[in-house]
């Protein structure tokens, strides 16, 4: 059999190569790191739609899917399972159920190529192909509240094709890496003239990505400030035991005394082992502590705010009260403010299930909470003399909702609890993920983890500072507030989206005509 005819998605092993580069393509994101599979698993895949129906199509698309989530993300099951203690067949069957519907997107890419884009030629490989999958990729993000991990930009944190994410963010990243795949096809199955244009293609993004990285697209606007991110290190399925609350909160408060006199100290999300309300006198004594050092203090705390009553913040509560909780950032600096998050996490932070379906899972004594989000719109922290725009566990793998709060930011701030994932590869395509949001950005980042991978991340994604994973630490590092809108903060993603749908549309058109000329 020639390699042509075996990489067929209508051959018997179509399907098996789809499912194969699928897994591929997961290695090319943190911690492998091996970005040249972002390239090569698509083309692999735009390859196997080839001649395919519309049905066959669909179902190699989505086996390319599966292999990607289910080698990608297969870290949900530690959490859901390993942490959550929810049974085998329930964390199985919650992860096969994400990974099966992350695999329609891919589907729904192979039955629309193949029902209405050209079955072959320049502008399916390099316009076609290439838009849709943006498309669907966004969408990805955004629909069933999203789910934008394993974007085909994220790998490229490391390459010099980082120098776009400024420009228009990571989609933008994405469709430049999807191009270079349909030029892999034109190189294999083109014409000479599509070959020499697959070649541009293929050599052109990496220096112009190259010279866009070098332009300074925010400038410092004040002197280095001192932060310290204290890391409990507090293994997850010991965080909440009533045995080790105090222990917890000693070794918190002990890492904090340690690094004040450093203007900013940050604790990871949901650090205490306590509703913030049952530890106001704790919580007292450190920001009068942090005051006479002249630090301020962003704390990840769990609080709970009566619904019946006005205004915020962790007063005390009474059984009488009914309870809203709220994944929160508690600041102590000039002033006491808040900040809540408000992407939360669907089966982790909340239940999108009937209240019949939440009484039988309190009955079968599974793990589950609900929380209530925070505002969509929450304005900067100012604290050590940086407005800081913070977010909560994987909110900032949401760019185009923190924009307008980035775009007032001199530095960004995230906190999370990756502990859930054990010793997975979860925490680093997060802590990819948070990277790129500093490059689109053009800011410092600064990011606080209970076990890691707590660090400093620089404006151009470079890791500058970073704790020892799984052990309690306190890291401390120097920032620049910087500002200024990169053209990514300015427009976010309209841009690349419009020119996906143009492109789809003028690949749409092609088709027609095409269609139109045979019959």
């Amino acid at each position: 059999m020639s390699p042509e005819s075996l990489l067929r998605g209508d051959s018997a092993a179509g399907p098996l190569i789809a499912g194969l580069a699928g897994v591929a393509l997961a290695l090319a994101f943190a911690p492998f790191g091996l970005w040249p599979f972002s390239v090569l698993a698509p083309a692999l895949l735009f390859a196997l739609l080839q001649g395919c129906t519309p049905r066959r199509a669909a179902w190699v698309g989505f086996c390319f899917g599966i292999g990607t989530f289910a080698a990608g993300t297969y870290w949900l099951y530690v959490s859901i399972h390993g942490f959550g203690k929810a049974p085998v067949w329930l964390a199985l069957g919650l992860m096969a159920a994400l990974v099966a519907v992350m695999a329609l997107y891919s589907a729904a890419l192979g039955y629309l190529a193949a029902r209405w884009l050209p079955p072959r030629g320049a502008v399916r490989w390099a316009v076609g192909l290439p838009a849709l999958w943006v498309l669907l990729e966004w969408l990805r993000g955004w629909v069933l509240s999203g789910f934008g991990w394993l974007s085909f930009g994220y790998a490229h944190t490391d390459t010099w094709l980082a120098g776009f994410a400024p420009l228009g963010g990571v989609y933008l990243i994405s469709a430049i890496v999807l191009l270079m795949a349909g030029a892999l096809v034109m190189l294999w199955q083109g014409t000479r003239r599509e070959r020499l244009v697959a070649a541009v293609l293929l050599l052109v993004p990496w220096p112009v990505g190259a010279a866009l990285d070098r332009i300074e697209w925010t400038k410092p606007v004040g002197s280095p400030v001192g932060v310290a991110i204290v890391q409990g290190a507090i293994p997850q399925d010991q965080k909440w035991l009533e045995s080790n609350r105090e222990t917890t909160l000693r070794r918190y408060r002990d890492l904090t005394l340690q690094v004040l006199g450093t203007p900013l100290v940050v604790w990871p999300e949901a650090a205490a082992p306590d509703l913030a309300n049952n530890i106001v006198p704790y919580l007292r004594d450190l920001a009068n502590a942090a005051q006479a050092q002249r630090s301020a203090l962003l704390l990840g705390l769990i609080r709970a705010e009566p619904v019946n009553r006005g205004g915020s913040g962790a007063g005390p509560v009474t059984d009488l009260d009914e309870l809203a909780y709220f994944n929160s950032l508690l600041a102590f600096g000039d002033e006491v403010t808040w900040y809540d998050k408000h992407h939360l996490v669907p089966f982790g932070e909340f239940f999108p299930v009937p209240k019949m379906v939440r009484r039988w899972l309190r009955l079968m004594s599974l793990p589950y909470s609900d929380f209530t989000q925070g505002a969509a719109l929450q304005p900067p922290l100012q604290l050590a003399g940086l407005k800081l725009s913070a977010s909560i566990c994987y909110e900032d793998a949401y760019p185009a909702t923190q924009r307008l709060t980035v775009l007032a930011s001199t530095a960004l701030v995230n906190v999370t609890n990756d502990a859930w994932f054990g010793r997975s590869t979860a925490r680093y395509q997060h802590l990819q993920i948070s990277r790129m949001r500093a490059i689109e950005a053009r800011r410092f980042m600064v990011r606080a983890a209970n076990d890691g991978v707590s660090a400093v991340i620089d404006p151009q994604g470079a890791v500058v500072a970073q704790a020892p994973e799984y052990q309690a630490a306190a890291l401390r590092a120097q920032i620049t507030p910087r500002s200024g809108a990169t053209p990514y903060l300015q427009t976010g993603n309209i841009p690349i989206l419009l020119l996906g749908l143009g492109g789809f549309l003028f690949s749409l058109w092609s088709g027609f005509r095409r269609r139109e000329r045979i019959s």
